[in-house]
């Protein structure tokens, strides 16, 4: 397969996927939805095909993705902290989302389209379960 075909079809399933979660987090009303999830799913696997093709070997891909890993996290925390009041945390589930949805783009990315679809699937099923609040 043509390699900038293989890109572009990487980038297109993980801003695919990201939509997919992203919807559910939409209509569940929820601070990050659609537009958030694509572009957070479609990042990292944009940094994910630059570490491995746009270096030429140079560089290590998964220092690559140790820092989405790393950047994701500052997201999710900021998710956490905006939503904490009193003493009610809120915001944990949509942290979980954007942290998965960047594993979701990094997995399309190296070209792990079974895995990342798999997940995708797996990630709306259990977002789809409703809480039991006490």
């Amino acid at each position: 397969m043509n390699t900038l075909l293989d890109i572009i079809l990487r980038l297109l399933l993980a801003a695919a996927l990201g939509a997919g979660i992203g919807y559910q987090r939409e209509r569940a009303n929820k601070p990050a939805g659609l537009r958030t999830h694509i572009l957070i799913s479609l990042g990292s696997a944009l940094f994910t095909v630059i570490s491995i093709f746009g270096f030429n070997g140079t560089v290590d891909p998964s220092r690559v993705a140790a820092g989405v890993v790393a950047g994701i996290g500052f997201i999710g925390a900021g998710v956490i902290l905006r939503g904490v009041r009193s003493e009610h945390v809120v915001g944990l589930t949509t942290a979980a989302s954007i942290w998965a949805v960047a594993a979701i783009g990094m997995a399309a990315g190296v070209g792990m389209y079974l895995i990342a679809t798999i997940v995708t699937v797996i990630a709306v099923l259990v977002l789809m379960i409703p809480t039991v609040k006490g």
